[in-house]
């Protein structure tokens, strides 16, 4: 389900901040298409830091895996990463399907699948988050009832018992997105 009760614009700006206290940088000076490794100079370790603070402020689990690690697990070795560690051409066509035809400057086949981290922005982490939000259950799960509401534009919880909303993780939306991709395009 769609979810309308968070906004986009409200999740970047959480990510902005996240962003800003992990790396201890001025939040103002953060724009959704910067890459958190190229412009604002995170490390990896930084990521659990960003994900960890967007889990706690929205009540949500994050993927603990990118999209291409899901792929070689379900697919096979060697589906999205070669023997050598580089994308394949297969790869590169379920990122433009993942990024709505428009790929990040610089993915190709043959890129180092080091290199893909340095491409994840603010605005993909959002759309991430947004995607979690987004599979808010038609109704409450403890209840029943279909009464969600927001009272701080950030937590979701039932209007009538006053339960937290639940959603599915990161990684199964990312699987559950892999299987229709499969199914309707045969890439792997």
């Amino acid at each position: 389900m769609k979810q309308t009760l968070i906004a986009e614009e409200t999740v970047i700006e959480e990510v902005k901040k996240g962003v800003a206290e992990t790396l201890n940088i001025d939040k103002g000076s953060i724009r959704p298409e910067h890459s958190l490794m190229k412009d604002l100079d995170a490390e990896s370790l930084d990521f659990l830091d960003i994900t960890y603070r967007l889990e706690q402020t929205f009540g949500i689990k994050m993927a603990r895996h990118f999209v291409l690690e899901h792929v070689e697990t379900m697919f096979g070795e060697g589906s999205a990463i070669n023997e050598n560690g580089q994308l394949t051409e297969k790869a590169v066509e379920l990122l433009k399907i993942r990024a709505g035809r428009e790929l990040p400057e610089g993915i190709h086949a043959g890129m180092d699948m080091d290199e893909v981290p340095a491409l994840v922005t603010v605005q993909t982490m959002a759309r991430g988050v947004m995607d979690i939000l987004d599979s808010l259950p038609k109704a409450c799960t403890a209840c029943g009832n279909a009464s969600w509401k927001t009272e701080d534009g950030i937590h979701i919880s039932c209007g009538s018992c006053g339960a937290h909303a639940t959603f599915d993780n990161g990684d199964d939306l990312t699987k559950a997105w892999l299987t229709k991709v499969q199914e309707e395009n045969k890439l792997f």
